[in-house]
Formats: C-alpha cells, sequence, structure tokens
C-alpha cells in the first residue's frame, strides 16, 4: 500500500514539474518582448529621465514617481547614486523608490493578468509614492532641512548588461527570470500539493496584518526573484492584492544596494529602509481592509 502512494506521489510530482515547465516556456515570447521594450526605454531615456528630475526643482516627488513607475532596471539605481551625492532630495528617492516595479510588471503581463488590475497596482505605486516623497520633503523644508549637492562623489550605478546591446540585453533579462520564474511555480505547486490550496490561501487571509508585514519585510531583499515569487503568489491566488502591494512597495530592487554602497551614513540608511516597509505595510493592509483587494480578483 505504501509503495503505491509512494509511486502515485512520485508520478504527481513529475507531472507537476512538467506542468510548470510548460507553464513556464509559454510565457517566453511575451517576456522577451517585454524585456526588449524595457530595455530600450533603458537605452534611449535614462539621461532624459534623470534631467527631467533635475529640472523640476519642488515637483521633483511627482516626477520621480512617475519616471520610477516606467518598466525600466536603472532608475532606482540612477536615484540612489544621484541621492548620495545629494543631486536629488530624500522625498524624490522615496517616491523613485515606492514607484519602481521591478519584475512585477513583465510577469503580471505574461501572466494575462488583467489589465485593470495592472494599471491599479502600478498607479497606486507611482501615487503612494508621489504622496509619501511630497509629505517627506515638506516635512524636510519646515525643519529649515537644505541638501548641499557634491555630484562629484557620486558612485557609478549597477550595470545591467546594457553595453552589450538591447536585443542581448533583454535576452539575458529573459532566461534569467524565466529561470527565476520556473523555479518559483515549480515551489508554489508542490507547496499547493502538500499544503493544500485552501489552507494556504485561509494563511493568507487570516492573518492580515502578519501578512502584510511579512510581505514588506521580504520586499526589501534586493533581488528580482523575491517580486516574481510574490507576484506568482498573487496569480496562484495565495497573497491577495494588498499583500502583494505590501512587498512590492519597498522593493527598489538592486537601487537598495547602491544606496547602501554609496550613501555613508548607516542612520539614515536605516531610516529610509524601516520607511519603506512602514509605508508597504500600511498601505497593504489598507488596501485589504477598504476590499480594494477583492475588487481586483
Amino acid at each position: 500500500m505504501m509503495l503505491i502512494h509512494a509511486h502515485a506521489e512520485a508520478s504527481y510530482l513529475s507531472e507537476v514539474l512538467l506542468h510548470s515547465l510548460l507553464d513556464t516556456l509559454k510565457i517566453l515570447p511575451f517576456l522577451f518582448l517585454t524585456y526588449v521594450l524595457m530595455e530600450y526605454l533603458e537605452h534611449h531615456g535614462a539621461t532624459k529621465m534623470r534631467a527631467a528630475i533635475g529640472k523640476c526643482g519642488a515637483l521633483a516627488p511627482l516626477a520621480g514617481g512617475a519616471l520610477g513607475a516606467v518598466p525600466q532596471c536603472g532608475f532606482s539605481s540612477a536615484a540612489a547614486s544621484l541621492y548620495a551625492g545629494r543631486a536629488i532630495s530624500l522625498g524624490t528617492l522615496i517616491a523613485v523608490f515606492l514607484s519602481t516595479s521591478d519584475e512585477m510588471l513583465p510577469i503580471l503581463i505574461s501572466g494575462k493578468a488583467p489589465i485593470g488590475t495592472i494599471l491599479t497596482l502600478v498607479l497606486s505605486k507611482a501615487a503612494i509614492g508621489i504622496g509619501v516623497g511630497f509629505l517627506i520633503n515638506g516635512i524636510l523644508r519646515l525643519r529649515g532641512y537644505k541638501h548641499a549637492s557634491h555630484i562629484h562623489e557620486l558612485c557609478e550605478a549597477e550595470g545591467c548588461h546594457c553595453e552589450r546591446g538591447i536585443l542581448i540585453s533583454a535576452l539575458y533579462h529573459t532566461l534569467t527570470i524565466t529561470l527565476f520564474l520556473f523555479l518559483a511555480t515549480l515551489a508554489i505547486d508542490t507547496l499547493v500539493y502538500f499544503a493544500g490550496e485552501e489552507t494556504l490561501r485561509a494563511l493568507a487571509f487570516d492573518i492580515p496584518v502578519l501578512t502584510q508585514l511579512v510581505c514588506a519585510l521580504v520586499g526589501l531583499i534586493p533581488s528580482c526573484a523575491v517580486s516574481v515569487v510574490m507576484t506568482e503568489l498573487y496569480l496562484e491566488g495565495i497573497l491577495s492584492a494588498g499583500a502583494l502591494l505590501a512587498g512590492l512597495l519597498p522593493g527598489a530592487g538592486v537601487g537598495i544596494l547602491v544606496l547602501l554602497r554609496t550613501n555613508k551614513k548607516p542612520r539614515e540608511n536605516l531610516f529610509i529602509l524601516t520607511l519603506l516597509v512602514l509605508v508597504g505595510f500600511v498601505f497593504g493592509l489598507l488596501f485589504d481592509l477598504c476590499g480594494i483587494s477583492a475588487l481586483l480578483r
């Protein structure tokens, strides 16, 4: 009897492996086309984006939040370096970090999420980033704080293989994320099998405060794998939209690493990271409590 059970379990796991592989392969064309567009924006738009923020003055958080939502990989890194040189304000940096979507957008697109859901998440992140950015700058102005620019101390942002050309860079990103996606899908499908889909959904919705807090903390991890896994969990119906938002708001990707490396003020860096987690937690929780998450299903 045990032998039959073990054989059935092995057969099911093989089926899960095949299912995960086929699901991943089906989205390859969508991912590649999305990354081609993202790399085009990175090559031809990054310099203009940075210049635009520099010219916006008091409206810089608006520009930072709007441009941070554009799907390209290097802007949060550039913003971190610019802030380290005090070329932009703290509010502008926070606006960029909160609005940055990392890998959420290509995964949602390839997962064929409703356009309304995609727009709601992207616009919510941008709006929250802009609002919090203006609030921070306003508080700093009331306290009489002024940042002095020292651009000569800026460090070069992390590279994304952009020097190799748009197609090669897009292919590199596609293959990297495809591997993450396959492993994430396999892990999720296996978890659903052993734990049960209803159990996982109950855990995600019955402990709302804890779920949002954990997602916000995990979202700080500067790896695209985090946003890939969270978005996949959302698409599988395991995470709510609020929990996803809680994790994605602090997720500024490699920008966090660049900030820690270039901004030589540990207490300030800790404050920024704490603020990102707090904003993610609060707004993710509000998303669920206000019923917005339910409307996106």
